[in-house]
């Protein structure tokens, strides 16, 4: 199978209109500054907005991700963007990353070096990884999908077939959001490849016998209950009428900048205050692999395709025999009982974290290296 090479090169022509849309933004009213109930708070994305158009340096971001190797390839008729670094330490694990929405492969860049060439030498080379990192079909620079069809298992399958044409017969795999049940699919589907699962986002059917729950166990359960209640209406829209909430993201960088970094704000372990935990560079460089590549719309399928109007989790979930490591960030969306996810996942891996949200590589790269480090070096 033919690889290309890619280079990120984003047109003159494309900035140019970027910058005249960000300066015709109209915003709406707002009732009270710093009031995030209702949404995003309208003077923050004001400013935010402001920097994008006058400081944020995109050819500076372009070339940091152009350090990196970068390439395309086809799978099952969709164009698939991924980096693949290779370890300079040949004993090195294959590992594949992937990442969900609202993110894309800029939520990896602080755990590459990490990764692949961890501090150290002698004995510890089982600790670094060649990294294949791609971005979702209808995600970022894999193109909008051509399409119908692409769901978790499609995306799954797609990703065990780049697997192999790397050459890699076993590998780890490791992915939160839509990536964890990505890869928990994979790792049903091309068991014998899969040396172990590592997510930061397990997730399973609440059973029809709950069980007895600690009282941390269900104070959680509770507060996911309330998330579902409070903070999935981007799932319902984009879960029904994706097409819809496309033609707007489409059209305005500043909607789609308020749609994607709000979520950043409310799934992260910020405290409320957003650039404590990314950089203003780093948040604008996420939404712009949607605007360039204008897959804001096709992304937001996903939701349709996997027939998740809210964030159900799929029914009739296959156990996972893989061994599997859980990292439990305290501000991860969905902290189910441990019960409840050993009775999908071969659990031989749990770690909690002191700190961290729903962006774990992003938010805490050195926890979630190490994490992840610990847990494939006890398996090798």
């Amino acid at each position: 199978m033919l690889f290309d090479d890619y280079r990120i090169h984003v047109s003159d022509d494309t900035l140019a209109d970027l910058n005249a849309r960000l300066a015709l933004t109209r915003f709406p009213d707002y009732f009270s500054e710093g009031d995030w109930g209702m949404g995003i708070d309208m003077p923050y994305i004001r400013d935010l907005v402001a920097y994008w158009r006058s400081d944020f340096d995109w050819r500076a971001y372009e070339d940091r991700l152009n350090r990196l190797p970068h390439y395309t390839t086809s799978i099952d008729n969709q164009s698939i963007h991924f980096i693949h670094v290779r370890s300079p330490r040949p004993n090195a694990l294959p590992l594949l990353i992937v990442h969900g929405w609202p993110g894309s492969v800029i939520e990896f860049l602080g755990v590459i070096d990490r990764l692949a060439d961890p501090p150290g030498g002698g004995g510890e080379e089982r600790q670094a990884f060649h990294l294949v990192i791609p971005s979702l079909p209808g995600y970022g620079f894999s193109g909008p999908t051509r399409e119908r069809g692409w769901n978790i298992e499609r995306t799954a399958r797609a990703f065990a077939e780049l697997m192999r044409q790397l050459g890699y017969r076993r590998y780890g795999a490791q992915g939160g959001d839509w990536g964890a049940m990505i890869t928990t699919k994979l790792a049903e589907l091309d068991e014998p490849h899969v040396a172990g699962l590592h997510t930061n986002m397990p997730i399973t059917p609440a059973p029809e016998q709950p069980g007895n729950l600690t009282a941390e166990e269900a104070q959680r359960l509770q507060q996911f209950e309330e998330h579902m209640a409070r903070e999935t209406g981007y799932a319902r829209i984009q879960g029904t009428k994706p097409q819809t909430i496309g033609l707007a993201l489409n059209d305005s960088p500043a909607g789609l900048l308020g749609w994607i970094v709000e979520q950043f704000r409310s799934w992260s372990d910020c405290g409320g205050d957003l650039e404590s935990v990314f950089s203003r560079d780093d948040l604008i460089a996420n939404v712009m692999t949607y605007w360039v590549t204008q897959t804001a719309t096709s992304a937001a399928r996903f939701y349709f395709e996997n027939n998740l109007p809210g964030m159900q989790v799929p029914d009739g979930a296959a156990r996972v025999s893989v061994p599997t490591g859980v990292a439990r960030f305290p501000k991860e969306l969905a902290l189910m009982p441990r019960a409840w996810l050993e009775r999908r996942y071969n659990i031989v891996h749990w770690t909690e974290m002191d700190r961290g949200g729903h962006f774990a590589a992003m938010e805490q790269p050195e926890l979630f290296a190490q994490d992840v480090t610990k847990f494939f070096t006890a398996l090798r």
